[in-house]
């Protein structure tokens, strides 16, 4: 796989901008900026700035140029949809600290791996609500933990009650986009995602405008598909193996069949950024399947970051961080799913200018 210099991308930027544009695939695949370029969706709000899945987080995204933000659902015990990474919550919250809490740390099998501590599952909202978030990745970010302990965990609600008070302040239409987390794990234990899920965009009349699912599942995707909310969907698609529960591999998705077969029921694929360097064509067949391409996880510092775009040795500085999200804009990408938002903005603008 071969990254051009960074040198190289002010040489590139201007033809890059038409060949994209003539690329990208004519399918209505959900909300768009009139701004132009790839959208810029907030990886559980702007993670590279503050803790993951917070208001603040999102706040964070939109106020920095975010499309859309992304909340992961897991049920609580009474099965209302909150917005977490993982249904296991030591990393995530304080529950650790509260001795009224402490029987309920065990092991569970979860996707057919084995995982200790506390489950959302195991809490009712009422809960929950006595947590407070933390910074998920202390040892990489240690600013973000000055914000430890400051914000509640959030319900799905609360980020589309939240998404819309942004909109306003901000005159523009954000997006959510939700990812059902272990549908089959969570459907296995009687607390389905997707009924509520469906429930909850009736009742909030969100519209293709400002709602896209995604999930590594496709029988939870066809699920929501079924339901004909009209919605936007996208196939996340993972670097090895397969979806859980599914008799098919990533690989297999990522061939031309099988974007055939993806574009029956989503009008996007998510796979990982390295998946689309050449000599790599899954951006190119994608487009050709009708697909557009959501890339992630696009982070700053330099261990997240290819070698050609590190500066120094350090694994938490910050390297060329807009050397990559050109790279990635040049080949053609429609959205790229970023921990900082306001770097991603900030490439679009160069891009576009």
């Amino acid at each position: 796989m071969s990254f051009p210099h960074p040198r190289r991308r002010s040489i590139l930027l201007a033809a890059a901008a038409v060949s994209a544009a003539a690329a990208a695939p004519a399918v209505a695949s959900g909300p768009q900026e009139k701004r132009g370029g790839p959208l810029v969706i907030g990886h559980r709000g702007a993670a590279g700035w503050r803790p993951e899945h917070t208001a603040s987080a999102y706040t964070f995204a939109v106020r920095a140029g975010a499309d859309w933000i992304e909340p992961d659902l897991v049920p609580t015990k009474d099965h209302v949809l909150v917005v977490r990474h993982e249904n296991e919550i030591s990393g995530t919250t304080d529950v650790a600290r509260h001795p009224e809490f402490a029987a309920r740390r065990t092991t569970k099998t979860v996707d057919g791996r084995a995982v200790t501590g506390w489950f959302t599952e195991d809490f009712t909202l009422a809960e929950l609500k006595t947590l407070r978030t933390v910074e998920r990745l202390p040892l990489v970010r240690d600013r973000n933990t000055v914000f430890d302990g400051r914000e509640p965990v959030m319900t799905f609600q609360e980020v589309v009650d939240l998404a819309r008070a942004l909109s306003k302040e901000h005159g523009r239409r954000i997006a959510v986009f939700p990812e059902t987390k272990h549908p089959t794990y969570f459907r296995s234990a009687g607390l389905p995602l997707e009924p509520e899920l469906i429930r909850l965009v009736r009742r909030n009349r969100l519209t293709a405008r400002d709602c896209v699912v995604q999930s590594f599942e496709p029988s939870s995707l066809r699920e929501i598909a079924a339901a004909r909310l009209g919605l936007p969907l996208w196939q996340a698609l993972g670097t090895n193996g397969g979806p859980f529960g599914h008799p098919v591999t990533y690989a297999d998705m990522m061939t031309p069949a099988g974007l055939r077969e993806i574009a029956s029921y989503a009008g996007w694929i998510g796979p990982d950024k390295s998946s689309l360097v050449p000599p790599l064509t899954l951006l190119a067949d994608a487009h050709a399947a009708g697909l557009r391409v959501g890339a992630y996880t696009f982070r700053a510092e330099n261990q997240f970051l290819p070698a050609v775009y590190r500066k120094g040795t350090a694994p938490n500085d910050f390297g060329d961080a807009f050397g990559e999200y050109a790279f990635h804009f040049e080949q053609g990408v429609d959205a790229v799913v970023t921990d900082f938002p306001d770097l991603a903005a900030a490439a679009r603008d160069d891009f576009t200018a």
